[in-house]
């Protein structure tokens, strides 16, 4: 019996319907743009999560709640990196120093105890006030206001590691004054080592020194170069008259290897560079520098920001505590292997590798191996531009990883860098050449150390939308958003035969995500992906986690399928979870078996040019075209007809189910941990009786499935 909602909002017109406007599908064998098979192309993650909440998220009933979305193979991530801590993935192992702290390498020999739980451990030597990921928490011990503690660069970025000289990854530090202000001094408290050639210089361009790193240059002031440095604490007129800048760097290039705090017995100590404080302003007639930075251990401090960061750590930097993401847990490899949140098929494992030791990550590789886990991919650290590193020091850590790696297994695929959410090209201060694209320079650097043979996949990830309040015509946008990154990566030199992951996806902003507006874009997004030729795509995230996000007042539940009680047990459904299911239950047919992808164009769009319905085109392994039609229309339905053009046109014939998902079976009511769903779904399915002049009704604000067959006009 057809439910008289149905009957509004999915008639069917067959005769002719002048009003209706065209689907066209390009349904040429020889135009076939992706070909996939769903467990492998529709993905999901698994990310760290509080303390308290792993054994609640991995009981057996609310994983089957998870697994009843339908997504296929999970990216796990590695959240560590953005707070800038190391990650123990085996709380077992063992320290470099003797006396139990330094550089921690976890055991690689399974035992009869599984592990549950991981954590990270505050890295002591951070030069980060706020980066790409811990913009509200921990602080640069820069500029702390604590001598005793010092900012230290990675040991694995020197000649001792890299076999090139130091000078070919300088390393600096950045003061962002937040203003423009007038200064024409700089003091530096030297640690050991300390730099003995270094250059200080102030940013000149019309965009922000670190996010937009193409659109400026790198000034040195008239008495900022340093050629014999001596360490101790230094103070250095700049220039004869203040400068008026924001934005102040140190770029170091040659090291005293002298050895630091930690001892001479392992030479990670002795390379590099380190610093105790930093000041800047100007001296006034009695001699004293006015300072200009505010030194506090906090993110009130000054902000300053660091090429790369030291991994030594000791086990009092352990940072666990509830309810909090960022001292949470990394669910242990063997409950998450084990659990079955999987499904059994091959997982996207990750590596630290910006803050972690290639002896950790091959050892973690060992580990994995020794138990038999499936892994497909192997992706090398997280959101390396968010961490603000340059291409070539990042290439520099990637060879030496993938070296230790390989060594346990050559057939591990490696890949990366798992870009943050962007949709431009990223951009580094240009090199000696001029060149800007990071991702260019990273390939080349690559190339040219012969090691491109390492790189099987590039992943990144795709958070299109940014602010809290995301309007409705943002829809508008995907998904020609993620076409065109895709076409970006291309474009750096990205090689045809490197297939792209994006292994993290969501839509942000606030309450959209849990609204209708967060199904409609998740249609939108994923079949863009895979009609621009990528290979998987991970929703974020599996587990339903769902606090508040953290920069939106007016957000809980963003990026997750379902809402939890205070003890993070499912209560109810978001919009996300129906959408998932049109894709992997509807859309396309359950399974492994390979679907074809094809093109489909749509006249349907507004009076300014937007594209109001969109449509993606599969056949099936059961022999049926399966159309997802996304009508992006907030306030009307639209009338389409589709059109199959190949060798003449045809059109769905027989009989048709029809399956969609808009305003009228599900409408969110933000309240905050309390918003909820009413009506709260689920999808309504029909079946019509279709033929060559049939259209089809799109709700307002809808995502909808139809499958049937094109009769064969041979």
């Amino acid at each position: 019996m057809i439910s008289p909602r149905a009957v509004l909002f999915l008639a069917a017109v067959t005769a002719a319907t002048l009003s209706a406007q065209t689907i066209v599908v390009d349904a040429d064998p020889a135009h076939v743009v992706n070909r996939f098979r769903p467990q492998y192309a529709l993905g999901t993650t698994v990310d760290r999560v509080p303390s308290n909440a792993t054994d609640t998220f991995f009981r057996l009933d609310q994983l089957q709640q998870v697994l009843s979305a339908g997504w296929g193979i999970v990216s796990y991530r590695q959240n560590t990196e953005l707070f800038v801590q190391a990650w123990h993935w085996n709380p077992k192992g063992k320290w470099s120093d003797p006396s139990g702290k330094g550089y921690f390498v976890g055991d690689a020999t399974p035992t009869n105890e599984q592990i549950r739980h991981s954590y990270g451990y505050s890295l002591q030597h951070r030069g980060f006030t706020r980066n790409g990921g811990t913009e509200f928490d921990g602080f640069s011990r820069l500029d702390d206001g604590d001598l005793n503690t010092y900012w230290k660069s990675n040991p694995y970025l020197t000649q001792s590691f890299t076999s090139e000289p130091d000078s070919a990854h300088p390393q600096w530090i950045v003061i962002d004054l937040e203003k423009p202000q007038e200064f024409s001094a700089i003091r530096i408290a030297w640690a050991e080592p300390y730099a003995r050639e270094y250059s200080v210089q102030y940013w000149e361009g019309s965009g922000d020194a670190m996010d937009e790193q193409d659109k400026g240059a790198w000034k040195s002031f008239p008495s900022g170069a340093v050629s014999d440095g001596k360490g101790g604490t230094t103070t250095q007129t700049l220039s004869p008259s203040p400068v008026r800048a924001r934005y102040v760097r140190v770029y170091m290039t040659a090291s005293s290897n002298t050895c630091g705090a930690h001892g001479s017995g392992d030479k990670r100590n002795c390379v590099g560079y380190a610093i105790r404080e930093i000041y800047l302003g100007t001296v006034d007639a009695n001699g004293k520098l006015q300072d200009l930075v505010k030194h506090t251990p906090g993110q009130q401090q000054t902000l300053t920001y660091c090429s790369s960061v030291d991994p030594w750590h000791e086990p009092s930097d352990l940072y666990i505590a509830p309810d909090r993401m960022e001292s949470g847990d990394q669910p242990g490899f063997d409950l998450f292997f084990t659990s079955g949140i999987t499904r059994g098929l091959p997982a996207i494992v990750p590596i630290a590798l910006l803050y972690g030791t290639p002896e950790d990550s091959a050892a973690q590789m060992a580990y994995l191996k020794a138990r038999g886990y499936p892994i497909s991919y192997v992706e090398m650290g997280e959101e390396a531009d968010g961490q603000y590193m340059q291409p070539e020091d990042y290439a520099a850590l990637y060879i030496q990883w993938a070296t230790a790696i390989h060594k346990v297994d050559p057939s591990f695929k490696l890949g990366g860098p798992s870009f943050q959410g962007v949709t431009e090209d990223i951009k580094a201060w240009p090199d000696a050449k001029g060149r800007t694209s990071w991702f260019a320079r990273f390939l080349d650097s690559l190339k040219a150390h012969d090691r491109l043979n390492d790189f099987a996949f590039m992943s990144f990830e795709h958070y299109p939308y940014d602010g809290c309040d995301t309007p409705w015509e943002n829809l508008y946008e995907e998904p020609e958003l993620i076409m065109h990154i895709m076409d970006v990566w291309r474009a750096d030199g990205l090689p045809a035969n490197v297939p792209l992951l994006d292994t993290e996806t969501n839509d942000h902003g606030g309450e959209a995500a849990v609204d209708i507006f967060g199904a409609l874009w998740l249609g939108d997004s994923f079949a863009g992906f895979l009609t621009a030729g990528g290979q998987s795509t991970h929703y974020y995230h599996a587990l339903s986690y769902s606090p508040p996000h953290p920069a939106c007042p007016n957000s809980w539940g963003t990026y997750h399928m379902f809402m939890t009680d205070k003890n993070y047990v499912i209560q109810r459904k978001t919009s996300q979870y129906f959408g998932a299911q049109l894709l992997t239950q509807e859309w396309v047919q359950p399974g492994n078996a390979e679907h074809r992808l094809f093109r489909a164009t749509s006249d349907v769009k507004d009076t300014a040019g937007h594209t109001l319905v969109t449509a993606y085109p599969l056949q099936r392994p059961d022999g049926k075209w399966s159309i997802l039609l996304i009508n992006k229309d907030r306030d009307h339905p639209h009338d389409v007809r589709i059109t199959f053009r190949n060798q003449g046109d045809a059109s769905l014939s027989g009989k048709v189910e029809v399956v969609t998902f808009g305003k009228a079976q599900y409408q969110w009511y933000p309240d905050r941990k309390n918003g909820h769903a009413d009506p709260d779904g689920p999808p309504v399915t029909n079946t019509l009786t279709a033929g060559e002049h049939t259209s089809y009704t799109l709700p307002p604000a809808s995502i909808n499935v139809l499958r049937g067959v094109v009769p064969d006009r041979k």
